[in-house]
């Protein structure tokens, strides 16, 4: 079911009805007609320092989900978007059955009218992103995904040899917290440092395989091909494990 822009009150109430029968949702998409997916993330979209004009650039959403960024990238007039995701994260909790691969994707994608030739998703892992399967981008995001991975720098060499211009990069810090130094105010701080997970150390969540501090974030960043890197954190501060989050931008110097 395609919604118009101002769909009627039966088609909202369908829509809806869609919504609720996915137990598990992780973004917080606002669809037509006032629905919005009872997701979480993101927390502050404007943290992501992602740009607001996006006119004509092609993007690749790693890690897409139910495709927050890839609809905010069309929403911002990215001129093609193809969204990659492996399933593989249940967040520690997760049953098989709350992850359905695309259909959370699917009916938000329906629900905007966006065709499969513009928004596009396929289900590939990062390590197997090249350009004879996916192309090239401008653009490349990589929101909440980097610390699952058993080997994030090959992941970030992987999406530079495909990106032209720039990067996001959404991960876990360590700066103001490490679970093997005693939890919050034992982080450490500014040092280039990153921990190992080898099963559950890091929120109870065995696909958490690493995290590195924002210093080590940006340089691995620029390690990857992005001579110039921007990182920054979400809070000064934070007094929660979820909002030990850190963005670096990362723009090749031909950009």
């Amino acid at each position: 079911m395609t919604l118009p822009h101002d769909p009627t009150p039966g088609e909202t109430d369908e829509l809806k009805r869609r919504v609720g029968k996915h137990g598990f949702w992780y973004h917080r998409i606002a669809l037509p007609g006032g629905v919005v997916t009872p997701g979480v993330s993101p927390l502050s979209a404007e943290a992501y320092g992602v740009p607001h004009d996006l006119g004509g650039k092609r993007v690749l959403d790693v890690g897409a989900w139910d495709g927050y960024w890839t609809f905010e990238a069309l929403k911002r007039g990215a001129r093609q978007v193809l969204a990659i995701d492996d399933f593989s994260d249940f967040m520690g909790f997760l049953s098989t059955a709350d992850r359905k691969g695309w259909e959370t994707f699917d009916l938000c994608r329906d629900a905007f009218g966006y065709d499969a030739s513009r928004c596009s998703r396929q289900e590939l892992s990062v390590y197997d992103v090249t350009e004879q399967l996916a192309g090239r981008f401008d653009v490349v995001f990589m929101f909440g995904t980097l610390y699952h991975l058993r080997h994030p720098l090959l992941a970030l060499d992987r999406l530079s040899a495909v990106c032209d211009c720039e990067i996001y990069v959404e991960s876990q810090i360590l700066n103001d917290f490490s679970p093997y130094r005693g939890g919050f105010g034992k982080g450490y701080g500014n040092d280039l440092v990153m921990e190992f997970y080898p099963d559950d150390q890091l929120a109870g969540n065995a696909s958490n395989w690493w995290a590195p501090t924002l210093e080590c974030l940006a340089q691995m960043v620029r390690a990857a091909g992005f001579a110039d890197v921007k990182a920054w954190k979400l809070l000064d501060n934070p007094t929660e494990l979820g909002f030990c989050r850190g963005f670096v931008r990362g723009t090749k110097t031909s950009a």
